[in-house]
């Protein structure tokens, strides 16, 4: 196999760049969606059952998409960029629709296709960092791609927030998403288009090594089901140690973005969503009660979601020290990723007894830690486990490490904050803090690679 030449941090760097429009997408999803959702009338411990599209999406989704990005090679996008594109297409026309469903099922319907479009785009650039780079780089290539991912959170989080200060209202009628909703997710839109064009023409791909051979195997035809339930069953054990990690990681982040709205507007804001069936719009005194207690709710959301981009920006932080770190040094990626899924859980489990909102932006800048962590630490500590030519198939049923606790919370976390919390809400993020600590313990049963990577100091800048 030819040696994989060094790239510079601006070749990582525009390869990397899309994953700013996927996490555009992403956290105006993570921020906004139980928003929408309340706004059009859901009942708060139904929240987490209305977003089961989004796991089921991926787990369908992202191991056909790595088998078949594994399989494709065009003669002008090569074998990851057609995915790209046709991701970013159909997430920016979802991103536009989504805050103007008009009713229930169809956001609910739109979050399942803005998820499976997501998927499509994300699961190849994973696959990208192990085609471009040699083995000494690829953990600053993921701690790099968490750079960007961690910009994009901040500034989508705070977009309805800041949108909302260049005077554009936050409010509006009953059952009706606000303009500065609108607004941000159509701001999301172009940015996710703008940014997967960035890496799709700056960042050519490597052809197969032995190009006619690849196509002729592109024309067998393979048992495709038969395929993927065969690198299932034969996953590396490595994959299948860091999955058990990776459940309760993700446990903890669906549990945060399908009820912090809820929770913390309530428990934290003391302002939770009316519901419109209360109040009768005909009598004057109680459609002002509506507006003030709407507004409320929609000020203390637009907060909310301004306080979930401080993990994002947290996690930008993180990782920039991180790539700092390993340019010039080897890194214990087990420890590292320990370390930080321990501070992310005092940082949920803080959230319950903050004495003042803004408190919250500490309580998030912790989960950023382990934010940075999750999406670079995981992939490093198992890309040299995996076969070049099955990156992408493994790397797509890798994530479904990620879809399955996300399927698990979300039918069982409404039922169970019914049952054994009150429904309070809040009690969904004390359950994301404990299970981010399980995540750190099941480390124990992770191996950190005997060789670690060599140090980046040689790469250019």
């Amino acid at each position: 196999m030819t040696a994989k030449p060094r790239l510079s941090f601006w070749q990582i760097w525009n390869m990397s760049f899309g994953f700013l429009g996927i996490q555009f997408g992403f956290a105006l999803q993570g921020g906004f969606m139980s928003r929408i959702f309340q706004t059009l009338g859901a009942e708060k411990d139904a929240l987490p059952l209305l977003w089961i599209a989004a796991p089921l999406t991926g787990l369908l989704v992202q191991p056909v998409i790595g088998y078949l990005s594994d399989r494709t090679w065009h003669p002008r996008l090569g074998r990851r960029r057609p995915f790209f594109l046709i991701g970013a297409i159909l997430s920016s026309i979802a991103l536009v629709f989504m805050p103007h469903s008009p009713t229930l099922w169809i956001a609910a319907g739109l979050l399942w296709v803005l998820d499976a479009s997501i998927n499509i785009s994300m699961e190849p650039f994973r696959a990208l960092v192990a085609d471009k780079l040699p083995e000494e780089q690829r953990s600053y290539g993921f701690v790099l791609q968490t750079l960007i991912i961690g910009v994009g959170t901040w500034v989508a989080s705070n977009l309805p927030w800041f949108i909302t200060q260049l005077g554009v209202p936050n409010e509006a009628g009953p059952g009706v998403v606000p303009p500065s909703v609108k607004v941000a997710f159509a701001i999301g839109a172009f940015v996710f288009m703008a940014s997967i064009l960035v890496t799709i023409f700056t960042t050519p791909e490597y052809p197969p090594e032995d190009l006619q051979r690849f196509r002729e195997e592109q024309k067998r035809r393979g048992n495709f089901a038969g395929e993927i339930v065969h690198h299932v069953v034969h996953m590396p054990a490595q994959m299948l140690r860091l999955g058990l990690v990776q459940f309760f990681s993700w446990l903890a982040f669906f549990a945060m973005w399908s009820m912090a709205t809820p929770g913390l507007t309530e428990h934290v804001f003391k302002a939770p969503a009316p519901d419109p069936a209360a109040f009768d719009m005909a009598v004057p005194a109680q459609a002002a009660a509506f507006q003030s207690t709407n507004a409320a709710f929609q000020n203390a959301a637009d907060l909310v979601g301004s306080y979930m981009g401080y993990y994002g920006l947290s996690s930008m932080l993180v990782a920039l020290l991180l790539s700092f770190y390993a340019a010039r040094f080897p890194l214990n990626r087990k420890a590292v990723h320990a370390g930080s899924l321990v501070l992310g859980g005092i940082g949920f489990l803080s959230m319950w007894f903050v004495p003042h909102p803004a408190w919250l932006i500490g309580s998030f800048a912790l989960v950023g830690v382990a934010w940075a962590s999750i999406l670079s630490m995981p992939y490093a500590l198992l890309s040299s486990h995996v076969p070049a030519e099955k990156m992408g198939i493994y790397m797509g049923i890798f994530n479904m490490f990620i879809v399955v606790p996300q399927i698990v919370a979300a039918t069982l976390l409404g039922p169970s904050l019914r049952t054994f919390f009150a429904n309070e809400s809040v009690f969904a993020l004390v359950i994301s803090g404990t299970s981010l600590l399980l995540a750190a313990a099941a480390l124990v049963f992770v191996r950190e690679p005997a060789h670690s990577p060599a140090p980046l100091s040689s790469q250019a800048h």
